[in-house]
């Protein structure tokens, strides 16, 4: 049995009334609908387990519920503008009077039903979140820091708000990463269908593709952004297609298809398609392929060797789906990759993503390299951004800091295109 005046502890059934209770007077008194308020501050005391004392005040009452008040206690509960009553009283009144012999808990819970203790719900509700991240578990080591964060960050919570609706959108996602990446690539409705029953389940607007494209970046390190161009080439370096035409990679001296072989011979660069690559690779690999940053070394190198240039492949910027795919491809059947990029901190960074996704050596790319060029280039501009590291050379970084400047794969052109002669 409780205590006078408090709720039964926690653990304690709310919803059983002592037998001796007398409804009938209960009803009249306590259940009068000018005490309607009095009853719902007591029930809200026992849902947060706070004790049933002290006073209860109503702001601006009107002459009924004072009446109401005034008859529950025998009398006037005193004047003002407010109303006050004391909780001590009333459940001293209810266990006299033997209309609720085991208190004003028990009276309440008779009145209104069963109380529900915000602790128990939130209990409750913490248990199924937890249940609700459990898919995670499913997925393979390497996503295993990605499902962590998840866990963290609230994403799930803002496009699922319940437990339900995180455990089926987590289940989904898991599934669909745990065909990823797919091989060989296929179309973005055709690997929903397969993996999930559904075509569209993967589209933009979908809080299912926003989890699932998350996952896709920390599984294969696909780098920030936004934009349709920036979730296409995220989808398709685990390939996955959204468009199989816009993604290009710009080449030089390659072989292994009849375009390709044509293209050699008459010494002109070919630009390859994320589809060309899918469909019909390149059937032949050379020992060695440079990587360069900057379409106007690949250009002038077409100009300057023509056909006699060594196979040479450029990113443009950050490597696309086009270009991973090629690279990929050609590391896989027995290429080195040498790469050069721009000696700045976003030249750091375009050939740190493509580290992250295939293995390259450098070419002319490292601290010493950087000395030299900038020791040549006394008109060099400045140093300027956020510094970045560079995993396969880490004294590149400091050099960059120590001396400021900036130095494009044009100022080193010459150096360049004397590797590339035959």
């Amino acid at each position: 049995m409780s205590t006078p005046g408090q709720p039964p502890p926690p653990g304690a059934p709310l919803g059983e009334p002592g037998a001796r209770l007398d409804r009938d007077r209960l009803g009249r008194l306590l259940g009068d609908p000018d005490l309607t308020w009095l009853v719902e501050r007591v029930r809200r005391r026992m849902e947060r387990d706070e004790p049933l004392t002290g006073p209860v005040t109503l702001a601006a009452p009107t002459t009924a519920e004072r009446a109401a008040a005034e008859r529950l206690l025998g009398r006037s509960p005193g004047a003002g503008r407010s109303l006050t009553v004391r909780l001590d009283a009333v459940n001293a009144v209810l266990r006299r009077s033997g209309i609720s012999p085991e208190g004003l808990a028990t009276a309440v819970t008779a009145l209104t039903g069963p109380v529900t203790r915000l602790a128990d719900v939130r209990e409750r509700e913490a248990n199924a979140w937890q249940d609700a991240y459990a898919p995670l578990a499913t997925l393979r080591p390497e996503l295993s820091e990605w499902a962590d964060r998840l866990r963290k960050d609230g994403l799930v919570r803002r496009l699922s708000r319940t437990p339900h609706a995180a455990k089926t959108l987590l289940t989904d996602a898991a599934t669909a990463l745990r065909a990823l990446p797919a091989t060989p690539a296929v179309s973005l409705p055709a690997f929903a269908a397969t993996a999930l029953g559904d075509a569209h389940a993967l589209d933009d607007t979908t809080p299912l593709a926003t989890i699932v494209l998350s996952g896709v970046r920390a599984l294969t390190g696909f780098p920030d952004g936004s934009g349709a161009e920036w979730r296409r080439e995220a989808w398709a370096s685990a390939g996955v297609l959204r468009d199989a035409l816009s993604s290009t990679v710009l080449t030089l001296g390659l072989q292994g298809t009849a375009a390709l072989d044509w293209m050699t011979d008459t010494g002109e660069p070919a630009v390859l398609t994320l589809r060309q690559l899918t469909h019909s690779p390149p059937s032949t690999a050379p020992a060695v392929v440079y990587v360069c940053e900057n379409p106007t070394v690949l250009a002038t190198a077409a100009d300057i060797h023509g056909p006699t240039c060594p196979a040479l492949v450029c990113l443009q910027g950050q490597p696309s789906a086009a270009a991973l795919t090629l690279l990929r491809h050609l590391h896989t059947h027995g290429s080195t990759l040498r790469y050069h990029g721009d000696f700045d901190w976003g030249g750091l960074r375009i050939a740190d993503a493509l580290l992250r996704r295939v293995p390259w050596q450098p070419w002319r790319y490292t601290a010493a390299d950087y000395r030299t060029a900038a020791a040549a280039t006394p008109l060099a501009p400045a140093l300027t951004g956020t510094p970045a590291n560079a995993a396969w050379d880490p004294d590149l970084s400091p050099a960059l800091t120590e001396l400021g400047v900036r130095i494009e794969e044009e100022a080193v052109l010459d150096t360049l295109l004397a590797d590339l002669a035959p």
